[in-house]
């Protein structure tokens, strides 16, 4: 591989740096990516696979551990995020695509001010407490880039890449906590409409919702 290629896996996922990944890999192609990076001990490119294509921006992850290996070669692997890139180019010289890339990070450093962060905590906590959310680990919430560790909760890939190429925590943490403060009370919503709605088959639904 050449220094300058960066090997891209295009899933239907968006990952942040320091973020937790675990993928199971059996495609022939991404064995082979794969087992090279694990034994270079090197980065892959995660971007996030649409239907006309990929995206043109995505974050480098990197094997922590090889959790289980299958007779055929599949493997179950925890990767993590590295650091974000947005792809120049492509190459198709190899079964996988690869990408000439440029690296980027924020042109604030974090962390974002304090009410800022407590104002995003707040609206996560909200989310949690609606009880329906993609299950995500627990967020590390002294990381300089908090949004992107509460992020990991969310299912809207758009919005989550929207983050993805958003270089100010300050910003991030802001359009975060907006986005939870309408999203969250669509979830309660939903949940009780779930909770009243009749078991008898009858779409009538019940007095008083």
């Amino acid at each position: 591989m050449r220094p300058d290629l960066l090997p891209l896996f295009p899933l239907q996922v968006v990952v942040f740096p320091r973020t937790p990944l675990p993928l199971h890999i059996f495609e022939d192609r991404y064995k082979e990516m794969v087992g090279e990076a694990i034994r270079a001990q090197s980065e892959f490119g995660v971007v996030l696979s649409k239907d006309d294509g990929i995206v043109n921006a995505g974050c480098t992850v990197r094997v922590e551990e090889v959790t289980k290996r299958y007779d055929d070669g599949r493997m179950d692997v925890i990767t993590r995020g590295c650091r974000r890139f947005e792809v120049v180019g492509l190459n198709e010289e190899k079964p996988y695509l690869q990408g000439e890339v440029e690296f980027f990070d924020d042109d604030d450093p974090g962390p974002a001010a304090l009410d800022l962060q407590e104002k995003a905590l707040v609206q996560y906590r909200d989310l949690l407490a609606a009880g329906e959310f993609q299950q995500a680990p627990d967020p590390v919430v002294t990381d300089p880039q908090l949004s992107f560790q509460l992020a990991q909760a969310l299912e809207d890939l758009d919005f989550l890449h929207l983050l993805l190429r958003n270089r100010s925590e300050s910003d991030r943490l802001k359009r975060l906590a907006s986005y939870l403060a309408n999203h969250v009370p669509k979830l309660r919503h939903t949940a009780r409409v779930k909770k009243l709605a009749p078991l008898n088959g009858h779409s009538t639904m019940p007095p008083g919702l």
